[in-house]
């Protein structure tokens, strides 16, 4: 009895061992009396029992591996640490576990052999513009390195690149003095295009003050030159009457000789009125000849032309004494 226990025993667990179950997206390697024999796929799989052994199982699926942070130099001899990410995956089983002993301690190392080179070929300044070319240039190096051992690179990312402290304080410096110099740059700017526009809004203002000036003596000469016109054909319809007044009218002669004197005797008061110092040459001979006139023009006048006369007759006596 205790012989057919030991006996269902050892066939349970030979039969239990004999059945391999692999989740999906997982694979594993089968050795035969030490020599590689199978791969087993994902679902329900059997081996023989203490001849075959489960040696290596992994996954198919994309992976992330952190790349720690490194010292690096770069061209121009400045010390900077960086760190990346890579993604990867198992493409070939079979080759990721007898191609290397050690697969991920392989890849960092590969990693971070590659972004020294690639960070030693450029500037310190070239290092922080051209993360996208490093990271493609790191993916395809990687990628053709890590391809003899089944692992397909799908994606290197840099993320820090860390200058030293001294560094980062000189850089600091730089920057400052660099915006300093575009403030200064771009005040002297504005104030050079603040003056040309100054410069061409006086030009334009002098040229319209210009015109302006022109306009206004040409509307002043076309307004004098109106005037002027007005004043002739009124002064040629005054004539036009007083010619057709004087023909057809016999005392019309007589009257315009009267208004004649009187605006000549009305200067001469008003000139003596004025203020100003004057000095007045008149010809007596000419004045009696003119009160002459007007005594012929009034004799038979009413009494305020008559009194217009012994006016006339006064000034005629002061003159001539």
């Amino acid at each position: 009895m205790e012989f057919f226990l030991v006996v269902l025993v050892l066939g349970a667990s030979t039969l239990f061992g004999s059945v391999k179950i692999v989740n999906e997206k997982n694979e594993k390697l089968v050795e035969r009396l030490g020599s590689y024999n199978k791969k087993l796929s994902p679902g329900l799989n059997f081996i023989f029992p203490f001849i075959d052994r489960v040696v290596f199982q992994e996954t198919i699926r994309e992976k992330v591996l952190d790349i720690p942070p490194q010292s690096c130099i770069t061209k121009d001899n400045v010390s900077i640490t960086v760190d990346a990410v890579v993604y990867w995956r198992i493409m070939d089983m079979e080759k990721a576990y007898y191609k290397v002993e050690n697969l991920q301690s392989a890849m960092v190392n590969l990693v971070l052999t590659q972004i020294r080179s690639e960070i030693g070929k450029l500037e310190l300044d070239q290092t922080f513009t051209a993360r996208t070319e490093i990271n493609e240039i790191l993916l395809r190096e990687l990628d053709i390195a890590t391809d003899p051992w089944g692992v397909k690179v799908t994606r290197v990312e840099l993320r820090d690149i860390m200058p030293s402290k001294a560094v980062q304080d000189s850089m600091e410096l730089q920057m400052a003095a660099e915006r300093k110099k575009r403030a200064a740059i771009l005040t002297s700017e504005g104030e050079r295009d603040s003056a040309i526009n100054s410069a061409q809004g006086q030009a334009q203002a002098r040229v319209l003050d210009a015109e302006a000036m022109k306009t206004a003596e040409i509307l002043k000469a076309e307004a004098q030159r109106q005037q002027q016109i007005l004043k002739a054909e009124a002064t040629a319809q005054a004539l036009e009457i007083l010619t057709q007044k004087l023909s057809s009218d016999p005392h019309a002669r007589e009257a315009l000789q009267f208004l004649l004197a009187q605006n000549y005797l009305d200067m001469g008061i008003s000139i003596g009125n004025s203020e100003s110092s004057k000095v007045m040459f008149m010809d007596p001979r000419n004045i009696v000849a003119t009160l002459e006139g007007v005594r012929s023009v009034v004799g038979n006048q009413p009494n305020e032309y008559q009194a217009l006369v012994q006016e006339l007759d006064k000034i005629d006596r002061h003159s001539a004494g």
